[in-house]
């Protein structure tokens, strides 16, 4: 119950999903958790909840790929929980389009939302940590940066940019006590593949690619970015964790 006490983490893309799953769980481990997202209002309603129930929670409008929202964000943090612990890029838009039937601008969006995005809040967020002593970066990546696969490049692009990134970040900045984690799910039943696993057979298909025979649970992502965001991973930065359920081990 108390494996981020005391801490102050930040998330983006948090209105749902795994971002929103998260915040929750951050909550009840004892952080001050601010929640960001383009969504707002869906943002404060989770806060409005999390609130009622004791939990020390704000929402703030994040758009990632608009740097003064970044500065704001870090502003704000700084200015009223005086600190800042734990910084997780979880938001990111998913494209299906391949390669040569991508227009350069849907390739560039998912570029600016995945990638540079996450650069932004990481750049924003350092000196904040360092002044803190250091902390948790948590990158959501994909099994999609790690293997090739049939589908979007421009996604998959944006994936395997985080998962370098997150290496340098890792890297130059150990001395600081700043570590740097990417987060690779496989399939895993969230919004953004509802539709897909909505149909039993594009789910069965899905499903008969993982070696456990299953898609993933929301919950089962946002344990693992507990894990890499507490105290209990405290000698393990640079790294690449695959929730996949075996799918990249093959």
């Amino acid at each position: 119950m108390n494996r981020l006490l005391n801490k102050v983490a930040l998330i983006s893309g948090a209105a749902k999903g795994i971002g929103e799953h998260t915040a929750r769980l951050f909550a009840n481990e004892g952080a001050s958790v601010i929640i960001g997202d383009k969504n707002v209002d869906r943002c404060k309603k989770t806060v409005t909840e999390l609130t009622e129930q004791g939990y020390s929670c704000s929402a703030l409008t994040l758009d990632v790929t608009k740097e003064t929202d970044w500065i704001n964000a870090i502003s704000y943090i700084t200015s009223n929980y005086k600190k800042l612990d734990i910084l997780v890029n979880n938001a990111g838009i998913y494209s299906t389009i391949p390669i040569e039937e991508t227009p350069l601008d849907d390739f560039n969006n998912v570029i600016s939302v995945n990638l540079t995005g996450l650069f932004l809040g990481t750049k924003h967020s350092i000196p904040a940590l360092r002044k803190a002593g250091g902390g948790s970066i948590v990158n959501m990546s994909s099994t999609a940066g790690l293997v090739g696969n049939i589908g979007s490049g421009a996604y998959g692009a944006s994936k395997g940019g985080v998962r370098s990134f997150t290496k340098y970040t890792a890297v130059q900045h150990a001395m600081e006590n700043i570590r740097a984690n990417s987060i690779h799910p496989g399939p895993i039943d969230t919004d953004m593949l509802a539709d897909k696993l909505a149909n039993l057979e594009s789910r069965a298909a899905s499903e008969s690619k993982v070696p456990m025979g299953r898609v993933g649970t929301i919950d089962e992502v946002a344990m693992a970015i507990l894990f890499l965001a507490s105290d209990e991973s405290s000698y393990i930065t640079g790294a690449e964790l695959a929730i996949d359920g075996g799918l990249t081990a093959r």
